[in-house]
């Protein structure tokens, strides 16, 4: 069977404008890296200048900050505070409003036998064309992630799936990794391998270029729209090389391969005193994640009675409120809540979904306010594992792991 034909071409930086022009001609609305507030974020923008040109950040375990290079790199930072997941499933959104069918304020004759009339208006869908540009390998994981959960489950996520059925993404080959990212660990890059309409690798040689190669029809069509050339056997040599050399130069690691066998073992593990010293469950790594996925339901009301609307918000499993039943949280102790974290990410994860939770991105690490380091927490967990001990109590039996299922429980 005869291979697909690749498209691809070499372009010059100010190719980029052009390719957000191209994007915003056929209808959508461009979302990609810019500086704001002393980081990189991901927002809207309207031409290649607000792209972070030149910049840099650093990051350490409760570290951020942005520096500049002595280049003009178009993507020569890791990640931000932001991931992809806030223009897919927003931190907050309104689910639904409903009105008294009397009109505004009104109420029931009193003593009335008929039954009052609601009217419930369910929030429409998004209809924008959204395209994400400078999308790394972790984060196109992440997004996978997701749609297996919200998409692939028993229930769709109606809202999920409206915004995420027509995303163009523009991924971008990582040559700068940084001081919290493990995704070699995770098989997550920093090469990107699917999930993309085009690909970027940005080549930081004497001759500053871009290698441009389409993974879908509609995105050979965008990479047609761009001039440039034809692409060489250099090109692509240079390009392998800056990933390559990334790989070689990541800020964490850590043992993934059994990850799910070994929390499971260590449920009482002395570790998890010793940190919960440390975390504040301020629940800063759930909202940077790009996987985690809890949300909550709050309905509100005005004061006269006439109107209620139902909202969504973004939940942590940090709070109480997260596991609050009948009277009462069940995991009203820290040390608990950054347990069901930890081995939920790397652990049961596996069990529901078919795949770890974590993709390596390193966002919980840089900010987390105390500076606790996932990988420091595995490691030291695997140095002094309770597997085998004789005390029974210290290992919890466990069932096998399972396959990814199709429901989200």
């Amino acid at each position: 069977m005869a291979q697909p034909e690749v498209v691809e071409a070499v372009v010059r930086p100010a190719a980029l404008g052009t390719l957000v022009e191209v994007l915003r001609a056929r209808g959508y609305r461009v979302v990609g890296p810019t500086v704001r507030d002393g980081a990189i974020v991901y927002d809207e923008i309207a031409g290649a200048a607000q792209l972070p040109v030149g910049w840099t950040d650093v990051q350490q375990p409760g570290r951020y900050r942005l520096e500049r290079r002595g280049d003009a790199a178009l993507f020569g930072y890791a990640v931000g505070p932001h991931s992809w997941k806030q223009h897919l499933l927003p931190p907050r959104l309104r689910l639904l409003r409903i009105r008294r069918g009397g009109g505004e304020g009104s109420e029931a004759a009193e003593g009335s036998e008929a039954a009052e009339e609601f009217e419930v208006t369910e929030e429409p869908t998004p209809r924008t064309r959204v395209a994400f540009l400078g999308v790394r390998s972790c984060e196109l994981h992440a997004i996978a992630i997701q749609d297996r959960i919200l998409l692939g489950g028993g229930t769709r996520d109606r809202d999920y799936a409206a915004r995420r059925s027509d995303v163009f993404i523009a991924a971008v080959n990582c040559h700068e990794p940084g001081g919290t990212c493990f995704c070699v660990s995770m098989n997550t890059g920093p090469a990107v391998r699917e999930g993309y309409d085009l690909v970027l690798s940005e080549i930081l040689d004497a001759d500053h270029r871009l290698l441009v190669e389409a993974g879908t029809a509609r995105g050979a069509e965008v990479v047609g729209e761009l001039a440039g050339r034809a692409a060489e056997p250099a090109d692509r040599t240079a390009a392998r090389a800056a990933v390559d050399r990334a790989a070689d130069r990541m800020g964490r690691t850590v043992e993934a391969a059994d990850l799910r066998d070994l929390l499971a073992d260590n449920l009482e593990h002395p570790r998890w005193d010793e940190v919960v010293q440390r975390c504040l469950t301020c629940g800063n790594c759930t909202m940077v994640c790009p996987t985690c996925f809890c949300t909550s339901v709050e309905d509100v009301s005005d004061l006269r009675g006439g109107e209620a609307e139902r909202w969504r918000s973004w939940e942590s499993c940090f709070s109480l409120d997260h596991s609050y039943l009948h009277g009462g949280s069940i995991r009203a102790a820290g040390r608990s809540r950054y347990r069901q974290w930890l081995t939920h990410k790397f652990g049961t994860w596996h069990d529901q979904f078919g795949t770890s939770g974590c993709v390596g991105c390193g966002r919980c690490i840089t900010w987390c306010p105390v500076g606790i380091d996932v990988t420091e927490e595995l490691a030291a967990i695997r140095a002094n594992s309770l597997a085998g001990d004789p005390d029974p109590t210290s290992a919890q039996p466990r069932p096998p792991a399972r396959e990814a299922r199709d429901d989200a429980g």
